[in-house]
């Protein structure tokens, strides 16, 4: 996997898609303007006089569009500001204990000898105790409230070595500040789709406010679908930057690509066996576009909103073709007891050397 230009072209796209989030804002504003104007007009068409156009019209419109779009990001963001532990415990995780759980000490060597090679603040480790499928979350506005969290699939199925990718990958969008990014682009839609229900209340009204309403509603509408299509892109590309910087960290393909492929042999046997995909406290709003692998989704349309790519499209980019999944075994790995952070990694090169930029293979 050539994970520098995988990365480079990741940050690039996300600046594109960034600075069309951007013009989608101005163009909702104008596109509010407009649908009031023509409004106004088609009101003038049933009149038998013209009124002319109030005072202040062009100014007005402006500004309660720019009101609703950036007091609803502001307030959304607000109520994101949780933080990480306590958006963890919402939904159900607890603080992981190496002292009464050999797995939960490999997890804990593990995000500490990562951390001290990439020079970064150890984040809170948690454990989503009643969640058997694989998958893992970031979360966090700074390194005061970070936290990783994995599911007990994830202790249950994955070796050491792929635990390592897994880790790497959600400390990169710690790194990368891709819990901040995503979280204010969600309240950024949140203010887009009050512009729609705004024109939704002013429905209600008869007369010259159902006109009005039903214009900012239809701009509002899409805004709104754009500003979520948009977001989803930029989550898509923070999880191609994320994998990559995974690989480049551990230099091994095996240990993110090999939770990828178990991923993809769990779900298969649960959708053969018409069981759930057991995601207790997963299926969270908060935290679907957070996760190591989303939720599946249910419908078609839904799936273009999807915050990741396929696992497919994930496991073609790291190997540089398609790979078959993996089986599902139990780990019997020897017991950790100390943090080992000066930890072997594959092909005998320590955590420190991989984790590099300059180091090579």
């Amino acid at each position: 996997m050539k994970f520098w230009d995988h990365q480079h072209n990741a940050r690039a796209e996300t600046r594109r898609l960034l600075l069309a989030f951007a013009v989608a804002v101005v163009l909702l504003v104008a596109s509010v303007h407009g649908a009031l104007v023509l409004a106004w007009q088609m009101m003038n068409w049933a009149l038998p006089v013209q009124l002319p156009y109030p005072r202040g019209f062009l100014a007005a419109n402006v500004g309660v569009s720019l009101l609703l779009v950036l007091g609803g990001w502001w307030l959304e963001t607000s109520n994101l500001r949780a933080g990480g532990v306590r958006l963890a415990q919402r939904i159900g995780a607890r603080e992981a204990r190496p002292a009464t759980s050999h797995a939960e000490q490999r997890l804990c060597n593990v995000v500490q000898e990562l951390c001290i090679a990439a020079h970064m603040p150890q984040p809170q480790v948690m454990v989503l105790p009643r969640t058997e499928a694989i998958n893992a979350f970031a979360a966090g506005w700074d390194a005061s409230d970070a936290v990783v969290a994995v599911t007990q699939g994830a202790l249950d199925w994955l070796t050491r070595e792929e635990l390592q990718g897994m880790v790497a990958h959600e400390l990169s969008h710690l790194h990368e500040g891709d819990t901040r990014l995503k979280m204010r682009l969600a309240g950024m839609v949140y203010g887009l789709e009050l512009v729609h229900h705004f024109g939704d209340e002013m429905r209600e009204r008869p007369g010259l406010a159902w006109w009005f309403g039903s214009a900012i509603r239809l701009a509002g509408w899409a805004g709104w679908l754009t500003g979520r299509l948009l977001k989803a892109a930029v989550s898509r590309q923070r999880e191609f930057l994320a994998d990559a910087r995974a690989v480049q960290w551990t230099r091994s393909k095996d240990g993110l690509g090999g939770v990828l492929r178990k991923v993809q042999t769990q779900r298969a046997q649960a959708g053969a066996a018409g069981a759930p995909h057991g995601h207790t406290g997963l299926a969270h709003p908060a935290v679907q576009h957070m996760l190591l692998v989303d939720v599946p989704s249910a419908s078609v349309l839904q799936r273009h909103l999807d915050s990741h790519p396929t696992l497919d499209e994930r496991v073609q980019r790291i190997y540089g073709r398609r790979m078959q999944p993996l089986p599902l075994t139990p780990v019997h790995e020897p017991p950790e007891s100390a943090p080992r952070t000066a930890a072997a990694a594959p092909g005998g090169a320590s955590l420190a050397s991989l984790v590099d930029p300059f180091a090579r293979f």
